[in-house]
C-alpha cells in the first residue's frame, strides 16, 4: 500500500461496524497513557491518510493559548461565516456530545461523518508497522479528515495542550494565533512562563502571520515569531480596541491588512465574550485576505454563542474556567445578584489544577460555596476543596459527591434573588448542562448547614 494517499481514498479492510460510541470506547484502549506529547506517531498516521499531501482547506487558522482559545475560535468562525465562507472547526474538549469537536458550517458533525473518519484513522494506524495513538491523537486525525473532506473555504483549529507538540500542529497554519499565556497543565508544560510561551508559539510558521492576542504575553512568544521572520500582529500595537461610548456598550476595532494598510470598524456590539479575543479574532480573519464588511462583522459578534463561558441559564452562570487567570476574568465580569440575594458558587475541579489560585481569584465575589467531587482519578474530592476555601475564610455549606448532588442541594435553599456561579472544570459544566437547573424557591434560615 502506498505511503501517502489522498484524503478519502482509503478503503478500510475488515474493520468492525462500530457506532460512534463504540469507536470512542475503542480509542481509549489504543495507547498506554492518556497524554503522550510528540508528533512522530501522529504525523506518520497522517501521512498514511494523505492528510499531509495537500492542505485540508485553502486557508487554516490555528489558535493556541492558556485561556481564550475557545471564544477566539468561535468569533473567527462566526465572522467568517457571516461573510459567506464555508468554515470547519476542530475544538476540544466537548461538553455534552463528542460531535461538538467537529463543526462544518456551524453544525456539529454527524455520527456517520465521524465514524467514517475513525475508520480511516484505524485503517491507516493498522498498516505495518502498527502505530499506537492516544485518544486525543486519534480524535484529532479524525477531525482533520472530516475537515479535509468537507469542501471548506477556511479551517480553524484549536490546540489541545501546549502547541509545539500538540497533534493539531501537524497542520501548517496560514495564520497562527496565541491568545494568553498562564500556568496550566504544569505536569506537561512546567511552570516557566517563558518556556510555556515558546511551547505555544510552536504553532508559528516561517513567513506566515502570527497574531498575539494579549498585551501581557512573555517576550518569548514574539521572539519565536521574529526568529521565523513571521509578520507579527500584537494587541495594543498593530491592532487595538477601544470603547466608543460611555452610555452604550459599543467598541471600535483598529487593525491591519497583511500589507500594513489600516482597517477600522466602529460601533461594534458586545459579543458577551472577552473583547481582547474579539479584536484578536478580527485581526486573524483580516490576515486571511477576507474583505471585512462592517454590517456582517456586527451581525457575527451580536449572534456568536459559546457554551460554558459566562453562560447564563436563569439565575445560574456556567463557566468552564479552571485556572487562576480564567477565574480572575470570571470574577471581574460576574454580574452581582439583586439586592438581598446571595452569590453562591458551585465548584468542582481536577486535582492537577491550581485549586488554591482559582479559589483565591473567585473568593472576593462569592458569599457561599458548594463543593462537589468530580469522578475519576483526576477528580478532586469535595472535602479537599472545602478545606482550601475554609482556609481562605470562605463559607462552605455542603460537600456533595457529584455535581448533580450539589445542584439538588441548592434547589432546596436558593431564593429568587440568589445567583449561582458553577465553575472549575469542563466536567462540572457538562454535568449541569445535561440537566434542568432549579430556580430560587426557598429561603435559607440560619447557617445550620454550614461547614467551617
Amino acid at each position: 500500500m502506498p505511503d501517502s494517499l489522498e484524503p478519502g481514498s482509503l478503503q478500510p479492510p475488515s474493520l468492525p461496524l462500530y457506532s460512534l460510541q463504540q469507536w470512542l470506547q475503542h480509542l481509549e484502549t489504543l495507547h498506554p497513557v492518556g497524554i503522550d506529547m510528540g508528533l512522530a506517531r501522529v504525523s506518520q498516521v497522517a501521512r498514511r491518510m494523505g492528510l499531509l499531501s495537500r492542505p485540508i482547506a485553502p486557508c487554516v487558522i490555528t489558535v493556541a493559548g492558556t485561556n481564550g482559545k475557545g471564544s477566539t475560535l468561535a468569533m473567527i468562525d462566526s465572522i467568517a461565516r457571516a461573510h459567506e465562507l464555508r468554515v470547519g472547526t476542530y475544538t476540544s474538549p466537548h461538553l455534552l456530545r463528542y460531535n461538538e469537536r467537529v463543526k462544518i458550517d456551524g453544525q456539529e458533525a454527524s455520527d456517520q461523518l465521524l465514524i467514517d473518519g475513525f475508520q480511516h484513522v484505524e485503517s491507516a494506524r493498522l498498516q505495518t508497522p502498527e502505530i499506537s495513538l492516544t485518544y486525543f491523537e486519534a480524535g484529532t486525525l479524525c477531525g482533520l479528515w472530516c475537515l479535509a473532506n468537507s469542501g471548506l473555504d477556511l479551517a480553524v483549529l484549536e490546540v489541545g495542550l501546549g502547541g509545539r507538540l500538540d497533534a493539531v500542529n501537524i497542520i501548517d497554519a496560514d495564520v497562527a494565533v496565541v491568545t494568553t499565556i498562564a500556568q496550566d497543565h504544569a505536569n506537561f508544560l512546567g511552570n516557566d512562563i517563558a518556556q510555556i510561551g515558546r511551547e505555544k508559539a510552536g504553532i508559528f510558521r516561517a513567513g506566515r502571520p502570527a497574531v498575539l492576542g494579549s498585551q501581557s504575553l512573555p517576550d518569548s512568544v514574539a521572539e519565536c515569531a521574529n526568529a521565523l521572520l513571521a509578520p507579527t500582529f500584537i494587541l495594543g500595537e498593530q491592532f487595538q480596541h477601544s470603547k466608543t461610548s460611555e452610555t452604550v456598550v459599543e467598541w471600535q476595532w483598529r487593525g491591519q491588512h497583511t500589507d500594513g494598510s489600516r482597517l477600522v470598524i466602529e460601533h461594534l456590539p458586545d459579543p458577551g465574550l472577552p473583547i481582547d479575543n474579539a479584536a484578536t479574532a478580527l485581526q486573524a480573519v483580516a490576515l486571511t485576505g477576507l474583505a471585512l464588511e462592517t454590517s456582517k462583522v456586527r451581525k457575527a459578534l451580536s449572534t456568536v454563542q459559546l457554551a460554558g463561558r459566562l453562560q447564563w441559564i436563569g439565575q445560574w452562570c456556567l463557566d468552564v474556567g479552571h485556572n487562576p487567570h480564567a477565574a480572575d476574568y470570571v470574577a471581574k465580569h460576574l454580574r452581582s445578584p439583586p439586592s438581598g440575594g446571595r452569590q453562591w458558587c458551585l465548584i468542582g475541579m481536577l486535582n492537577d489544577k491550581d485549586v488554591d489560585g482559582v479559589i483565591q481569584a473567585l473568593a472576593p465575589r462569592i458569599d457561599d460555596w458548594v463543593c462537589v467531587t468530580l469522578p475519576g482519578e483526576r477528580g478532586c474530592q469535595a472535602k479537599e476543596l472545602s478545606q482550601v476555601i475554609s482556609a481562605q475564610g470562605g463559607r462552605v455549606h455542603v460537600c456533595a459527591d457529584t455535581p448533580d448532588a450539589g445542584v439538588d442541594w441548592l434547589s432546596k435553599v436558593l431564593t429568587p434573588n440568589d445567583r449561582v456561579l458553577a465553575t472549575g472544570s469542563f466536567f462540572t459544566i457538562a454535568a449541569l448542562l445535561a440537566r434542568p437547573l432549579p430556580t430560587g424557591v426557598a429561603s435559607l434560615d440560619g447557617d445550620e448547614n454550614e461547614i467551617r
